[in-house]
């Protein structure tokens, strides 16, 4: 049967195992998401689906500061244990993603943190572009979900191409860490400053996407 690719990336991102042990779950499953979940959680591979359940309360405040310094990054990000902390491999993904978020500037951590204001706002400029184009309203339903993954990707900082290799998000960066590590890693907040500009932080992320 054939597999959306959407529902092998849900799948991926809820579990942590790969892209193909993803797609095999959906296939074994019938396409059924929660059926998926099992079935790799019973071979052994949604190792993330346990380390969902963990507290990640450790961790670094990283910053990045721009040749020039007119562009500054704070951002918080956590793993399990101060040990985990102190390595280089957490280091290193910890001053990526500061760099990220300075070269990309995504407004959220995930599309979880979007207000659904915000969301609101945008269906209804996507569907009212859709319907400008000549699109039945049937057609311009789908159109706008399409859209709105696109626009995931550009304002979500885990579901943004990860700057030094595109063909990979931000959030397979973070789960291949997490494997490395062993440990759950979050990004938690961040704060991004640019001169002349107001700072991108909790006050007004949301007016940010809106505009």
């Amino acid at each position: 049967m054939a597999i959306k690719a959407e529902y092998v990336k849900e799948l991926r991102e809820r579990t942590g195992a790969g892209i193909m042990d993803c797609k095999k779950a959906l296939i074994e499953s019938g396409g059924d998401k929660e059926k998926a979940v099992a079935y790799l959680r019973e071979k052994g591979l949604a190792k993330m689906v346990e380390r969902a359940r963990r507290v990640a309360a450790e961790g670094v405040i990283e910053s990045y500061i721009h040749h020039g310094s007119k562009i500054g990054v704070l951002v918080e990000v956590n793993c399990e244990t101060d040990f985990v902390a102190r390595t280089g491999d957490f280091q290193t993904f910890s001053k990526e993603i500061a760099l990220q978020i300075a070269a990309s500037k995504p407004l959220f951590v995930s599309r979880e943190d979007i207000p659904e204001s915000v969301l609101a706002k945008e269906r209804e400029i996507l569907k009212t572009q859709a319907l400008n184009e000549g699109k039945p309203e049937e057609i311009a339903e789908k159109i706008v979900e399409g859209r709105i993954r696109k626009f995931y990707g550009e304002i979500c900082l885990l579901e943004q191409p990860y700057i030094r290799d595109p063909e990979r998000t931000v959030q397979d960066l973070l789960m291949e860490v997490s494997a490395r590590t062993g440990e759950k890693i979050e990004i938690s907040r961040f704060t991004r400053y640019e001169i002349g500009k107001e700072s991108l932080d909790e006050s007004n992320k949301e007016e940010c996407a809106i505009s």
